[in-house]
């Protein structure tokens, strides 16, 4: 299986399974002389961890991360970083049902056709678990952020809509996204959604969302023009997290309902003689390359695909079955996709600017 890593000079490779031993991941490219150890990262797995409330998996992983290589007395050397965490409370037997059955929206089937093999135990490979070692890639890719942007690179997130109900831009409030078990900027919102979703929960089904990631203070110049656009990397690295269906960049879709003249991002001089956009439509990147205006993108993410409702499919010896997906799932899984998000945006800046660095000095 080919595919398994991502980047260019800022670079990961995860391997692991959702019930294996232990899931891990190498990142190579991290410069020399950063300081970093296992707190920076934990941090970042801290908010992605399962079971942390009621509307997530229930499944109670750690999520307690090992750095293995690439880190000497404090400082990252230039090798390769190993990272590793082990899987605490796998529960296989939750799959014997479905061991030779394919579950409607999921990758069953599509694997058994490509490998002739696969992994029943919550998915293997294709599980979101594996996503817990792109938060920590994320998280090296954020000291590299931190320490060779002037100022820092900024990255958030927060989950703007739950099924059809949207926030209220009027009642955004960044201070309570981490709040609220929603990451949800707007209270009222959050208040809405926990009553919503527990009758989706108690029900057994599922139901999607859309996710908001931006970063701000971004130098000017990462990405390149024609086929390295940093909006087309940043649209590949959001599309490969588990469930996400669609992404927008600046306006988005919404681009194609407005004029020329609506679309335009004005330029101006501010008292510094620095130029400043009067807007941003374009998502803070211009022709595949960030104008120093803060990247924004959404995220739509589909329902989670394991619900208890029986869904009609088929099993490997070619007969119709009915499936019905039992063990720990997520009601909304785009809940847990907003750290992801961000250690996904994180890690695509991280190698555009050290591709920048190499070519540009």
């Amino acid at each position: 299986m080919s595919g398994n890593g991502f980047g260019h000079s800022f670079r990961f490779t995860t391997f692991g399974e959702s019930h294996g031993p232990a899931i891990g991941c190498v990142v190579d490219g991290v410069p020399p002389r950063l300081p970093l150890c296992e707190d920076d990262l934990q941090k970042w797995l801290d908010r992605r961890r399962p079971g942390q409330n009621r509307f997530t998996t229930q499944r109670q992983e750690p999520d307690r991360v090992r750095i293995l290589s690439g880190v000497f007395e404090g400082l990252t050397t230039g090798t390769p970083i190993g990272l590793l965490i082990e899987n605490v409370d796998q529960r296989s037997k939750d799959y014997g049902d479905i061991a030779k059955q394919f579950r409607p929206g999921h990758a069953d089937w599509v694997y058994q056709q490509k490998y002739g093999i696969r992994d029943h135990r919550g998915g293997g490979r294709s599980s979101a678990r594996e996503t817990a070692m792109r938060v920590a890639a994320g998280g090296i890719a954020r000291v590299v952020l931190d320490n060779l942007v002037p100022g820092g690179v900024k990255i958030v997130g927060a989950m703007i809509q739950m099924g059809n109900l949207s926030v209220d831009q009027g009642r955004w409030d960044w201070d309570i996204v981490e709040q609220n078990p929603f990451w949800c900027p707007d209270a009222v919102a959050a208040t809405v959604w926990e009553k919503t979703l527990d009758g989706i929960r108690k029900q057994g089904s599922s139901v999607g969302g859309v996710v908001l990631v931006a970063a701000v203070n971004v130098p000017v110049g990462l990405g390149c023009p024609v086929y390295d656009k940093l909006d087309a990397d940043l649209a590949k690295a959001m599309m490969s997290i588990n469930a996400v269906k669609g992404v927008e960049i600046g306006a988005g879709f919404g681009a194609a309902t407005l004029t020329g003249e609506e679309n335009a991002d004005e330029m101006r001089l501010n008292l510094d003689g620095d130029p400043i956009f009067l807007s941003n439509n374009a998502g803070g990147i211009l022709g595949g390359i960030s104008t120093g205006q803060p990247i924004v993108m959404r995220l739509a993410v589909k329902p989670t695909s394991s619900i208890l409702t029986p869904k009609k499919s088929i099993d490997i010896d070619g007969n119709e079955v009915e499936v019905s997906t039992k063990g720990r799932h997520d009601p909304c899984v785009a809940i847990r996709a907003v750290p992801v998000a961000e250690a996904m945006m994180a890690v695509t800046l991280a190698d555009h600017l050290l591709r920048h660095r190499a070519q540009m000095g």
